[in-house]
């Protein structure tokens, strides 16, 4: 069973795929951050400064008037919290907007160096006789 589990790490697949969960890990920190501190306040500035976290309804139990979300549940109160539902789709929305600009943008570098990849081994082949060029010349040459 060791040597299962050793064989399973050992392989690639395997080691590739920690890498990109690592990656992923600190890809997911800079895009919270970015969606946070940087897109959310322009979202928030086109809507007039509306935060979307704070709007709820109280199923039961008693909540002060103009009492934020984490304050009413504070207080034991259920709330229906559908503004932090509404903001998890905004960041969600953006979030999926940055990832696919992101893989647009690595999909177009990785056309550009396969073309350069191809051209260049478009020039270093040999420019010598075709294999239906030397096939001919054996044909003419048995013909003699």
């Amino acid at each position: 069973m060791i040597k299962e589990f050793r064989d399973f790490i050992a392989k690639g697949n395997v080691m590739d795929m920690a890498v990109g969960i690592i990656i992923g890990a600190a890809f997911t920190a800079i895009v919270k951050s970015m969606v946070g501190d940087l897109i959310n306040p322009i979202v928030g500035l086109f809507l007039g400064g509306v935060d979307f976290t704070n709007l709820y309804v109280v199923l039961s139990g008693e909540v002060a008037p103009g009492a934020s979300l984490e304050a009413a549940r504070e207080v034991g109160a259920a709330v229906f919290a559908y503004g932090a539902f509404i903001m998890a789709v905004i960041n969600f929305l953006i979030i999926a907007f940055v990832v696919f600009m992101l893989v647009r943008y690595v999909n177009k570098v990785k056309d550009m160096a396969l073309r350069e990849e191809e051209e260049t081994t478009a020039e270093a082949e040999p420019s010598g006789p075709s294999e239906l060029d030397v096939l001919l010349e054996i044909r003419d040459a048995l013909k003699r």
